[in-house]
């Protein structure tokens, strides 16, 4: 129970540091004069994975590179199922609104390629260098087609997440600090943790990253989806979705695999990567369909479709 708390505990501090360290860094983006575009493109995309980015390092870094690459697949198999499941059950997705082709298409290819990739494991800094130069052309291509669809618009800082003209130096670096001190500590906290209970349990860490790591890093998309379902925002929920599979795909463990070689187990090449896999394309529908919406009805089957995956996981965990 105390390794449960402990997890809890650097889950919450993951968070809350993640938070705390896009408010900081997208302020003193914007006081040193970085255009907003630029900072939601870069920093608060790259600063919303922070903890994902510590937990596959500390993972590394500690012996149990399981977690790092369960942490991925696992997030990227709830992010659609749970994180879109749960929204649309409650309210509904009006998907059929929503034009989110060229980036459902972009994070399909990061699949492929990343599956592709595993069956060359481990994965080393070789394959990490591939994967972030896929990234680096990605945000670039992004930013290029931002600017052209400005159209000479002010930009709104109020836009930004974590934007706060108001804001005082002082409490810009108070951010900062505590993004910077507690990232790592709640990386630290729920690795060791996880791994006391994978032992204690007698499972993989691999099936402790896919389901309990995994679940508690999708809470923030969860959180935010479930708000813009509310709020008939599906373009928000359905980019969010999109955005954080690419990033944890391609940032994620493009970068933690500097820290050290990322050994692929049997059963996530077996099972786990075509899961994901198989989820992302569940998505097709909603959106290159003009008329097929989210509805409960789906966020049933998407709920359900996760529960029996997390089952199938730990049965043979």
């Amino acid at each position: 129970m105390t390794d449960f708390l402990i997890a809890g505990l650097g889950l919450v501090i993951l968070l809350l540091a993640g938070d705390a360290l896009v408010r900081g860094a997208v302020n003193v983006s914007l006081r040193l004069g970085v255009p907003a575009l630029i900072v939601s493109l870069t920093i608060v995309a790259l600063g919303t994975s922070a903890p994902e980015l510590l937990i596959a390092v500390n993972a590394i870094d500690d012996g149990a590179p399981g977690i790092a690459i369960g942490n991925v697949v696992g997030s990227n198999t709830a992010n659609i199922l749970l994180v879109l499941g749960v929204p649309a059950l409650l309210a509904g997705l009006n998907t059929s609104d929503c034009d989110t082709r060229k980036s459902y298409v972009v994070m399909l290819g990061a699949t492929l390629l990343f599956i592709a990739l595993c069956f060359f494991q481990p994965i080393t800094w070789v394959h990490g260098l591939i994967l972030v130069s896929a990234l680096v052309v990605i945000l670039g291509d992004q930013l290029r087609e931002a600017l052209a669809h400005r159209n000479g618009a002010a930009e709104d800082d109020e836009d930004v997440e974590g934007a706060d003209p108001t804001m005082r130096w002082w409490k810009i670096l108070v951010f900062l600090a505590l993004g910077l001190i507690g990232l790592p500590l709640g990386a630290d906290l729920l690795v060791d943790s996880s791994v006391s209970i994978a032992r204690t349990f007698g499972v993989s860490e691999t099936v402790i990253g896919l389901t309990l790591v995994a679940i508690g890093t999708s809470l923030p998309e969860l959180a935010t989806t479930v708000m813009a379902a509310f709020r008939k925002q599906a373009d928000v929920a359905l980019g969010n979705v999109i955005g954080s599979n690419m990033l944890n795909l391609l940032a994620i463990i493009g970068i933690a695999s500097v820290v050290g070689p990322i050994p692929v187990g049997e059963a996530v090449l077996k099972f786990d990567l075509w899961v994901m896999l198989g989820a992302s394309l569940l998505l097709a529908p909603f959106v290159f369909s003009n008329t097929r919406d989210m509805t409960k009805r789906w966020g049933i089957l998407f709920s359900v479709a996760y529960v029996g995956y997390l089952l199938i996981v730990v049965a043979h965990g």
